[in-house]
Order: structure tokens, then sequence, then C-alpha cells
């Protein structure tokens, strides 16, 4: 790590920042007029460049943006990813649901007519055959 330091010193960047999540350890160095100084107190300071602020709890960094909201760690923006892919897949398994009751619907108003026409002329035939057989289908008895 030293030698990049050194490596960064010498390109003049402005700020550098070192994070040990094992140790949980936070290190920076600032920019001044000729090379990289450290910062002594690293808890809750506020990049100049960046406008973002550091906060070391006991258990690890968390970092805010310059409008105050943390950053959404890794883990987080992948639990948000696989709950919006979720989300998708629900709304496509709905609307091809919806695609398939409305074919259906559709199928089954094509069959009407076609249902009506069967029925029609099965009442006809029947009528005819009351007739043959000496009923008048018109009269009730």
């Amino acid at each position: 790590m030293e030698r990049k330091l050194l490596f960064y010193n010498r390109y003049e960047v402005e700020e550098y920042y070192l994070y040990d999540p094992q140790k949980n350890s936070l290190t920076g160095w600032l920019r001044s007029q000729l090379f990289l100084e450290r910062i002594d107190k690293i808890n809750g300071f506020v990049s100049p460049k960046l406008g973002i602020r550091f906060e070391l709890t006991t258990e690890t960094l968390i970092l805010y943006r310059p409008d105050g909201q943390p950053f959404t760690d890794y883990i987080e923006v992948q639990q948000q990813l696989k709950a919006t892919k979720n989300r998708v897949l629900e709304a496509e398994s709905f609307a091809l649901d919806a695609e398939t009751r409305a074919t259906v619907a559709e199928e089954e108003l094509q069959k009407e007519p076609q249902e009506k026409e069967i029925v029609q002329e099965r009442a006809k035939r029947l009528e005819q055959l009351l007739r043959e057989a000496g009923i008048d289908p018109e009269t009730n008895g």
C-alpha cells in the first residue's frame, strides 16, 4: 500500500482513502500544496472533492452521498434487483394470463353463433319429427 500512496502522491491525486473491512479501519489522505497529508479525524469526514461523508461504526463503514442518504451496499442492490426481477416476472405472468383469458373469451364468443345455429337446426328437426308423428309443436297438447 505504501507504493500505491507514493504513486498517488507523485501523480497529484487529490484524495486517497483506504478501508480494511476485516479490521474495520479507514485511513484517508488529502492533497495539500505539495503532497498527500493523512486525515487525522476521518470518522465523520466529508470529502471536499466528492461531498461524500465517511462514518465508521463499530461494525462497518457507511458512506453518505452529498444529499445525506447512505449509499446502498452491494447486498442491498442485489436484493433490490432480485425483487425488481420478481415483480417483472409476476407482471409478465399476469399479462400472459390476461392474454390467455382474453383469447379464451374471444373463442367462446366465436362459438356462440355456431352453437346457436346448431340449437336452432336441432329445434327445427324436432318440430319436423313432431309434425311427422302427428303432433303440432305450436300447441301445448
